[in-house]
C-alpha cells in the first residue's frame, strides 16, 4: 500500500473512489445481485472489499452478504459461476470463482463464543443491520446492496475511514467478548492500514486481554502472520504490548522491554527489536517481491534469549552471553506453542542462532574454510542472513555503522568468490558413499560416516579436491585409522 494510501480523506473523495471500483467491478456486482433479487433474496457487498474500495486498494477477493440460506444461495451461483465451492456452509458461506473474481457469499449472520469455548456458536440472522452490527469494527461494518448500489453504514464507518480510526459498532467489550480474536484484529487493521485505535477499545483490550487464551493457536497464528507482514508492522506489535496482549501471545517480545541498568549503559533490547524489524524490511527486495515473514519474524525474534542470559559484571558492564543459542531454543518453543510448521520454524530458528555469527569476522581475518561453514551452516537461509545481519546494526555511531558494512560487503564478496569457484551452495565431499565403500572394501555402516564427515571436513577445509588426491587422503585417514 502506498503512503498516499494512509494520508487523511474527505467523505467526498472516499465517495469518489468507492463509485470507481464499483463501476470498475460492476459487471459481477450487477449480475448477482440481480440473480439474487429475481429470487426474491437480498444481496450486499459488505466488509473489506467496501473499506478497500473506499481507499483505492480493492483485491479480486469481494465478500456479500445475503437473506438466503447456504442452499438456495448455492441454486442461483451454480448456473452463473465458473466453479462452485461449500468449505464454508458449515458457517453459512458458499464460495465460487467468476472469471478472476474469488466470491464469498455468507448468510445474514451473528455469532459469539462461549465464555470456555475456542470455537464460535453461529446463528443465521434477518437483516443486513442486523449483520453488520456483529462485525468487528466500523470501517468493516459498511455494505453496498446489490444491484440498487445503496450504500448502508449504520456505524459511521465513512467517518472512522476518513479519520483513519478504529473503534466497534457497540461497545468494545461486547465485542470482544463476542470474539477475543478481534482484539488481535485491531492490531492487525493498524499495521496493515496504518490507523489509530481509539482510546475505549484500547482500554476494553487492556481490561480483556487474558480472554485471548480462549482462541485456538492456529487462529492467533494466522493474525500474528497477518500483521508481521503488514506495511506498519510497529504499530500493531507496539499495541499487542502496550495492553498486554503479547503477554498472552507472544511473550518473549515485551520480556525484551529490559530494565535499564543503573548506569543507563545498555539500549532498550525492545526497541532495538522494532527498529531491526524495520531496517530488515527495507532490505526485504533482496528476497524478491511482497512481505517475508521468515525474514520478519526472525529480526522480531532474534534477541529474545538476552532475557535469560543477562548478566551484570563489574564495572556496570552487561552481558548476554550465548543469547544466540538460548534465543533459537525459545524461538523453536513458541512457533510450536503457535503450531507453526516445522520448515518455517526450523528457518527462523537457524537464523535466530546464526545472527551472531558474523561478528567473529572482523576486518576479514576468517579463512575460506570459515566462510566455506558460515554458507554451509546457513544453507538455504543464506540471503536472510545476509539481511538479518546487515539489519542487527542499530548503532548511531556512523564510523562503527559504516565499518560493520564493509565488513559485511567483504563478507559477500569473498561468498560470491567462493561460489563462483566451488559451487559453494551445494558443498558436498569430493567422495560420495559408493565411491567410499568400494574404495575401502567396506559395506554401509558407521565407518562410511565417518569417511564422509572425514572428507566433508577436508573439503571444508581446504577447497575441492581431485579424485586422485580424495582417494589418497581418504586411504591416508583410514590406514591411520586402522594402525
Amino acid at each position: 500500500m502506498s503512503d498516499a494510501a494512509l494520508q487523511p480523506l474527505t467523505i467526498v473523495e472516499i465517495q469518489r473512489r468507492v463509485g470507481a471500483e464499483l463501476d470498475r467491478i460492476g459487471s459481477v456486482i450487477d449480475e448477482l445481485g440481480a440473480l439474487f433479487a429475481a429470487a426474491g433474496e437480498e444481496l450486499a457487498l459488505v466488509g473489506g472489499p467496501v473499506r478497500d474500495a473506499m481507499i483505492g486498494r480493492l483485491q479480486n477477493d469481494l465478500d456479500f452478504t445475503t437473506s438466503a440460506v447456504p442452499d438456495v444461495t448455492e441454486r442461483l451461483v451454480s448456473g452463473w459461476a465458473d466453479a462452485v465451492w461449500d468449505m464454508g456452509r458449515d458457517f453459512g458461506t458458499i464460495g465460487c470463482r467468476k472469471g478472476p473474481w474469488q466470491v464469498e457469499i455468507t448468510t445474514y449472520r451473528s455469532e459469539s463464543y462461549d465464555p470456555s469455548s475456542r470455537k464460535p456458536d453461529v446463528d443465521f440472522g434477518d437483516s443486513l443491520e442486523g449483520d453488520l452490527g456483529r462485525r468487528d469494527f466500523s470501517v468493516n461494518s459498511m455494505a453496498v446492496r446489490v444491484p440498487s448500489r445503496e450504500f448502508v453504514d449504520p456505524f459511521g464507518g465513512i467517518v472512522d475511514l476518513a479519520e483513519r480510526v478504529l473503534r466497534t459498532p457497540g461497545a468494545p467489550e461486547d465485542s470482544f467478548s463476542d470474539d477475543p480474536l478481534r482484539m488481535m484484529r485491531a492490531a492487525r487493521f493498524a499495521a496493515q492500514l496504518g490507523f489509530s485505535v481509539a482510546p475505549d477499545v484500547v482500554a476494553a483490550m487492556t481490561a480483556m486481554a487474558g480472554r485471548i487464551e480462549i482462541i485456538s493457536a492456529e487462529r492467533v497464528r494466522d493474525e500474528l502472520v497477518k500483521l508481521v507482514c503488514a506495511p506498519h508492522p510497529r504499530l500493531g506489535l507496539t499495541l499487542l504490548v502496550d495492553t498486554g496482549l503479547a503477554a498472552h501471545v507472544l511473550p518473549e517480545l515485551p520480556a525484551l522491554a529490559l530494565e535499564r541498568d543503573e548506569h543507563h549503559r545498555h539500549k532498550d533490547v525492545y526497541e532495538h527489536t522494532l527498529t531491526v524489524l524495520e531496517q530488515s524490511i527495507d532490505l526485504e527486495h533482496r528476497l524478491g517481491d511482497g512481505p517475508d515473514f521468515v525474514s520478519r519474524f526472525a529480526a522480531l525474534m532474534h534477541d529474545v534469549g538476552k532475557p535469560r542470559t543477562r548478566r551484570f559484571e563489574a564495572g556496570g558492564i552487561v552481558t548476554f552471553h550465548h543469547h544466540d543459542v538460548v534465543g533459537a531454543k525459545l524461538t523453536r518453543k513458541r512457533m510450536k506453542a503457535l503450531r507453526f510448521s516445522n520448515a518455517d520454524t526450523d528457518a527462523v530458528a537457524t537464523l535466530v542462532e546464526l545472527h551472531l555469527r558474523f561478528h567473529g569476522y572482523g576486518s576479514g581475518e576468517w579463512t575460506d574454510s570459515a566462510v566455506r561453514r558460515y554458507v554451509r551452516d546457513a544453507g538455504e537461509q543464506l540471503e536472510r542472513l545476509h539481511i538479518l545481519t546487515r539489519a542487527d546494526c542499530t548503532t548511531r555511531n556512523q564510523r562503527k555503522a559504516d565499518r560493520l558494512r564493509r565488513a559485511y560487503d567483504s563478507l559477500e564478496e569473498r561468498i560470491a568468490r567462493l561460489s563462483e569457484e566451488e559451487e559453494l551452495a551445494s558443498i558436498r565431499p569430493d567422495l560420495d558413499g559408493n565411491q567410499i565403500m568400494e574404495l575401502l572394501g567396506i559395506g554401509p555402516g558407521r565407518d562410511v560416516g565417518q569417511a564422509y564427515a572425514f572428507l566433508l571436513e577436508l573439503r571444508m577445509e581446504e577447497g575441492p579436491k581431485s579424485p586422485v588426491e580424495a582417494e589418497a587422503a581418504l586411504r591416508a585417514w583410514w590406514a591411520g585409522r586402522t594402525s
